[in-house]
């Protein structure tokens, strides 16, 4: 396994990074054999392991914590807080209260006295920025976190906090976790190059697309999997499935599997430092693994600009953050009486 510098953190990292998500009710409920993943996939190389506190709402973080016993040094150790944790309307956001609170929690969930990267799940236009970096300030200072990040912050929002971080000599965000997949290439546009100006390692999520990048959901068969059950509106799109069609097809002209072709399009992008595997069986995750030399060569990374040109997204990932000007129709749509020229 090579390892990559994670933004200008001096923080060396697996181009693989264990996405937990799937450890715990949602996904594995099996504590022993999810920790025989992570067991596995820390033999193979992986050093980078990422979970939430959100995840089975605390089940996975445990789970990772039983995994790490012993080896939890050689592991940089990501988790993440924001979404909600409870009934309570504080039990959320990005707010000193909570943020301190859901940290303590973490930890003692992972049974460990700090976090490696400690990051923001989503955007939370109630608590401003400053108020944010603050409380991660003298968490970093207090030595339970060693570095601060975000995950689905647009680009505006990201360079918003850069810019207060400096102002306030407070400390800054130095990593960002976006969706990044062949069907969902928006953020070449603006959050890749923002977090290459800024210095800030990417580590992306979804590179297969939400399950459509495994082979499993094609265009006319309706897959019978653990995904599907979820309900989840991106695995039946038309156009997505069309192009997830056209993908298969020039997978196998290169005598690749559909899942080594994401993966290494995800890890071919400079400003990607690592992709977020989230196995749910040992089966999904060897064969991951059996794909890490994959390099795809210039040729076939230009046959895929051709079918998902760069910077574009095919259809939306059902998990993508959406920001409230695009959510809330009140600020979409003028009232009524103001809605007419003349």
């Amino acid at each position: 396994m090579h390892y990559r510098t994670l933004g200008r953190t001096g923080i060396k990292v697996s181009p693989y990074c264990l996405g937990a998500m799937m450890f715990g009710a949602i996904g594995n409920p099996d504590h022993d054999d999810s920790v025989r993943i992570i067991h596995r996939a820390l033999d193979a190389g992986i050093n980078f392991v990422d979970t939430a506190d959100a995840y089975s709402r605390g089940e996975s973080e445990e789970i990772v914590g039983k995994a790490l016993k012993g080896r939890r040094d050689n592991v940089v150790l990501a988790t993440k807080a924001h979404l909600p944790m409870g009934d309570d309307p504080n039990e959320r956001g990005n707010s000193r209260r909570w943020l301190v609170r859901a940290l303590e929690n973490s930890l003692r969930r992972l049974q460990t006295d700090h976090v490696d990267l400690f990051q923001i799940h989503r955007p939370d236009p109630d608590t401003d920025v400053e108020e944010t970096l603050s409380v991660l300030t003298d968490l970093v200072r207090a030595g339970k976190v060693r570095t601060a990040g975000t995950s689905s912050f647009p680009a505006s929002d990201i360079v918003e906090a850069q810019w207060v971080a400096e102002r306030r000599g407070l400390t800054r965000f130095r990593t960002e976790q976006p969706t990044y997949s062949i069907l969902n290439r928006g953020i070449e546009r603006e959050v890749l190059p923002v977090c290459e100006r800024h210095g800030m390692g990417a580590l992306v999520y979804s590179p297969l697309a939400g399950g459509l990048l495994t082979g499993r959901y094609r265009k006319d068969a309706r897959a019978d999997t653990h995904r599907s059950g979820f309900g989840f509106k991106h695995l039946s799109d038309e156009h997505r499935l069309a192009t997830v069609e056209q993908l298969v097809a020039l997978a196998e002209k290169a005598g690749l599997p559909l899942t080594h072709l994401a993966m290494a399009f995800a890890i071919a992008h400079p400003g990607v430092t690592s992709a977020i595997i989230g196995p749910r069986t040992m089966a999904h995750l060897d064969d991951l693994l059996a794909g890490a030399e994959t390099v795809l060569s210039d040729e076939l990374l230009d046959q895929i600009d051709e079918l998902v040109p760069p910077g574009t997204d095919v259809g939306t990932l059902d998990m993508a953050y959406a920001p409230p000007a695009v959510q809330r129709t009140a600020l979409r749509r003028r009232v009524l009486g103001e809605r007419t020229a003349a």
